[in-house]
């Protein structure tokens, strides 16, 4: 850690002027909401036809288990240093300085810009589109399902994001706990509809109100039809493995709160990481599976998938995306329990929304505050909001949105946004592995150091293991089309992404260089917090 002295000469001030605004339960609650099992898990599941002979049941446990090895590579990382910035932190500090900025810059900064229309979409067809079904304002739903509702919807989660975040961290801490215990309840509600109702009572619910809402009759039947009926009976263990990188779009983000652990209370306590981060997985994990068997139970598994094929084919029956909550509320015969229904679980939405902008704020900031960016982006204001890297996330969305929405290949160079995350991810596993060697100083320090495995780090072992799963996801992701992401131009357009950071880093050491400031010695120590 920098003595006082050093800091002062080193850093943009002594220390950060964040606030320690949240506890443990707080990163619990973050978490769960970054692999939120109501917005990506459903929204995930939907492609999961088009791996039919996968069982997408044991792709979610089997993902679910493997990935506690993340949870405990970066429990450790943050028990080791925890200081906002994450894993820019960690990477300039093991791997260097030039590693660090540009994997982290890319992968926190430049491409959460392009999240906001993915938040957006989500938003229209899990929350937008059935209230307006519900209410019979189909006319409101169809607005949404194009490119000026995308873009509509993608202002409202970039000006609400921020405003969340502006409030600083305890009052986000509160506003996240009111939306996730209140979307427990919601959750737990579309669940129990789900047990007491057999696939028969179902049928009719869905038949009837796909005819009164949308004119059309034997529904059930027809979905089939046009989804395909012919799915496998049995599953096959290599297509299953197959699933996992699909399914990893839900569940890789544990991790998203590390970032924000200069801000939690405690955070040098490894088993406490552990628990915020792996406490989440594995209850999520668990109850999606009980989710999925209940969908098998009572929708049956081949209308399940049927309904998304064929609504990504672009033949569904009905408009609406087959989102399991509006599909659940069918259940109740009064608009009004069904909107019931659906508000409850657009809180997982409410809750969810202010992580496309909150983690990537720290890692602006953390550059700014090593001296690498300008020093107006380490503002904070009273309320410990480091409000210009706020900004730096927000602007660029808005032109980054509108482009998604109504420009003709704009979204297809978007496509490998989860790659360039998960290889920043990549990075961090790798300085995980190297960190009693690289930095023998802080390790043997740090509480996790008296943690082996046959002699070897844990904090080795479990890195190495989770970059074997990045590794095996993103040759798949790369490799296979089935996972829509290996474009082309969207390689080239995130290698312009890479290359503007690597310019970028260049550019600001040597100004710094210029001005008499070694961004090596800045690197060879950590920030106070």
């Amino acid at each position: 850690m920098a003595s006082q002295g050093a800091a002062g000469d080193l850093f943009q001030r002594k220390a950060t002027g964040l606030l320690r605004g949240w506890s443990v339960r707080d990163a619990f609650i973050y978490a769960a909401f970054s692999i939120n099992l109501i917005t990506l898990g459903l929204f995930i599941f939907s492609y999961a036809p088009f791996i039919p002979e996968g069982s997408l049941i044991l792709a979610v446990l089997l993902s679910g288990f493997y990935l506690v090895f993340q949870a405990v590579t970066y429990a450790s990382l943050i028990a080791v240093m925890p200081r906002a910035g994450g894993d820019y932190v960690w990477q300039s500090r093991i791997l260097g300085g030039g590693i660090g900025f540009v994997l982290a810059v890319t992968g926190w900064w430049f491409i959460l810009w392009h999240w906001v229309p993915i938040y957006a979409n989500i938003l229209n067809v899990e929350v937008v589109a059935p209230v307006a079904y519900i209410l019979g304002a189909n006319g409101v739903a169809e607005f949404f399902n194009g490119s000026g509702g995308l873009f509509a919807a993608s202002m409202f989660v970039a000006v609400f994001a921020s405003v969340l975040i502006s409030l600083g961290m305890r009052t986000y801490a509160k506003i996240q706990k009111f939306c996730f215990y209140v979307g427990l309840v919601g959750l737990a509600l579309m669940l129990v509809l789900l047990a007491v109702h057999s696939n028969a009572d179902f049928v009719a619910a869905f038949n009837e109100k796909a005819q009164a809402m949308f004119g059309v009759d034997d529904a059930y039947e027809r979905t089939l039809q046009a989804g395909g009926a012919e799915f496998p009976a049995a599953a096959a263990f290599y297509p299953t493995l197959l699933l996992i990188p699909m399914v990893v779009f839900f569940n890789l983000w544990s991790n998203w709160g590390a970032t924000l652990y200069g801000e939690v209370r405690g955070a040098s306590d490894f088993r406490k990481n552990i628990y915020a981060m792996g406490g989440a997985l594995i209850s999520t994990t668990v109850v999606a599976a009980i989710m999925l068997l209940l969908f098998a139970r009572t929708f049956g598994w081949d209308f399940y998938y049927a309904a998304n094929n064929a609504y990504w084919a672009g033949e569904g029956v009905i408009p609406a995306w087959p989102y399991p909550g509006l599909l659940a509320a069918f259940f109740f015969d009064s608009p009004v329990l069904q909107l019931l229904l659906v508000g409850l679980l657009s809180l997982w939405f409410f809750g969810w929304c202010g992580t496309v902008f909150l983690s990537s704020t720290r890692v602006v900031f953390a550059t700014a505050f090593d001296r690498v960016l300008p020093e107006a982006v380490s503002r904070t204001s009273r309320n410990g909001v480091p409000y210009v890297a706020l900004l730096l996330m927000f602007i660029p969305s808005i032109p980054i949105s509108y482009f998604y929405a109504f420009g003709e290949e704009f979204a297809t160079w978007t496509l490998n946004a989860t790659l360039v995350i998960a290889t920043t991810f990549l990075g961090s596993a790798i300085a995980a592995a190297v960190l009693p060697w690289r930095r023998p100083d802080i390790y043997n320090a740090s509480p996790i150091s008296r943690y082996t495995v046959f002699g070897i780090p844990l904090v080795t072992v479990a890195a190495v293991m989770f970059a074997i799963f990045l590794l095996f996801c993103l040759y798949q992701w790369i490799s296979r089309d089935v996972y829509g992401i290996n474009n082309e131009a969207s390689f080239i357009y995130l290698g312009i992404l890479y290359g503007i950071a690597i310019v970028g880093y260049i550019a600001f050491r040597i100004i710094r260089r210029l001005q008499g400031i070694d961004l090596k010695m800045v690197y060879g120590e950590i920030p106070e917090e």
